[in-house]
This record gives structure tokens, C-alpha cells and sequence, in this order.
């Protein structure tokens, strides 16, 4: 879009971009506490547009909705880091769940389900739920933190990868991550396979999700909450 002067319209770019803006807020939400309030990130992310804009060099190859698409997001999460978005006591739950998880998997030779999750934690199931709830500030989290070591703190915003491809076996290492993660994610239960699927494949919120699966919005946060603590804790080894 360019006005009358042969110059680009910012203003009529960012209209038209508005919503992808919105949309990857939304989206985002599903990993953050519910102390984040999704204005700010729309806010934040239009910061990030902005700087798309004029940052966007269509001579590179790639797409402009792909570039801002990167901008706006890494404009959210250096608010959220910046912000100290992540308590202490939600990342140590945390990890208390995902040990829970490991020693189950072992002794029981499967998936635990929650009802037994809850027992082993010697909390209600009700109680379990809810603090499912409260960790979901945890699940802003990145294939690469997977790798880190078990006694790294989970600083995840915090965490930054060089540049690694042209060393073959950083990507053969990569590699292995990623066929590794795919595994854990096919042992998932079916239905956290299925949000899995529509929140990072279908590009779908949580309301749309909770209207497919006939629940509600805050049980579907539980479930994915659930679902990483159990990626994360088959992970933790690779």
C-alpha cells in the first residue's frame, strides 16, 4: 500500500495487520498467568508492527506477514521478560508436577492420569486443577530450553541460542531433539494430542478450543498446562 506520493502507507499496513496482532496475543495468552492482561500484549505488539515496517526489506525473500509475524512476537516476550512475568513459587509448582510425573511414569509404566498426578502431589483433584491453573505462566517455552540441563533455573525468556547452522553437529543434535519431542508428543493422552493440535498446528485460542471440545476455556488452559508438564518431564533427559 503506498499513498499518492508513491510512498508506503504505514498507517493503512498497520490497520491491515491489526488483527494478526491480536490473534498472536490471544494465542499467546494460553502460556501466561492470568495476571497478563491481553491489551498490554496487543499494545506491545504493535510497537512490534511498527518496527516491522520499517524494518522490512521485501528484497530478502521472505514474506512480510513471516517477518512481522517474528517481530511482533519477540516484541511480547521482551515485555513479558522485562516484566518479571514468572513467579518464583509458579516455576518451583512447576517442577514439582513434573516430578511427579517421572517418578509415576515409572513406577506405572505409562502416562499417569490426573486423579493419580493429584495423589502423588497429596492434593485433591480439584486442588491439582487449580494449581494447574496457577503454573500457566510456565508454558512460554521454546524447543531449545528443552535441551538445557535439569539444575539450569527455569529462566526461560532468559534463555538465547546462538547461531548454530553451520555446525553439522549442532544440527544433528537438533535433529534428535525435535524426532524426540515429536515422540513424547504422540504418547500424550488422545485428547491433550488434540489440543496440542489445534493450539500449535491449527493456529487455534483457547475459546476457540473449549467450543470444539465442548468445555470450558479454563479447563482447556488446565489441559495444556498438562500437556507440556508432561513434555517437559520426558524432555528433561534429552
Amino acid at each position: 500500500m503506498y499513498t499518492a506520493k508513491g510512498q508506503l502507507d504505514r498507517n493503512a499496513l498497520i490497520r491491515q495487520y491489526q488483527p494478526l496482532v491480536r490473534r498472536l496475543a490471544h494465542h499467546m495468552m494460553a502460556k501466561l498467568p492470568a495476571s497478563v492482561q491481553v491489551d498490554d500484549l496487543i499494545q506491545v505488539g504493535l510497537i512490534g508492527l511498527s518496527e516491522a515496517l520499517t524494518r522490512y526489506e521485501a528484497a530478502q525473500g521472505v514474506q512480510f506477514e513471516t517477518f512481522a509475524t517474528q517481530r511482533i512476537r519477540g516484541a511480547m516476550i521482551d515485555e513479558l521478560r522485562e516484566n518479571d512475568w514468572m513467579s518464583r513459587g509458579s516455576r518451583k509448582s512447576q517442577k514439582e508436577i513434573e516430578q511427579a510425573m517421572r517418578r509415576l511414569e515409572h513406577q506405572l509404566g505409562r502416562s499417569p492420569i490426573e486423579s493419580e498426578i493429584a495423589a502423588e502431589l497429596d492434593m485433591t483433584l480439584a486442588e491439582y486443577q487449580t494449581l494447574l491453573s496457577k503454573v500457566q505462566g510456565t508454558q512460554l517455552v521454546y524447543l531449545e530450553d528443552m535441551s538445557r540441563s535439569n539444575d539450569d533455573e527455569d529462566h526461560f525468556l532468559d534463555h538465547h541460542v546462538a547461531d548454530s547452522g553451520a555446525d553439522p553437529l549442532n544440527m544433528l543434535r537438533d535433529q534428535r531433539l525435535r524426532q524426540a519431542l515429536v515422540t513424547a508428543i504422540k504418547a500424550l493422552p488422545d485428547r491433550e494430542q488434540l489440543i496440542m493440535s489445534m493450539y500449535y498446528e491449527q493456529d487455534m485460542n483457547l475459546k476457540e478450543i473449549a467450543a470444539v471440545m465442548n468445555v470450558t476455556e479454563s479447563r482447556i488452559c488446565q489441559l495444556h498446562s498438562q500437556s507440556i508438564a508432561r513434555l517437559r518431564a520426558k524432555m528433561r533427559s534429552h
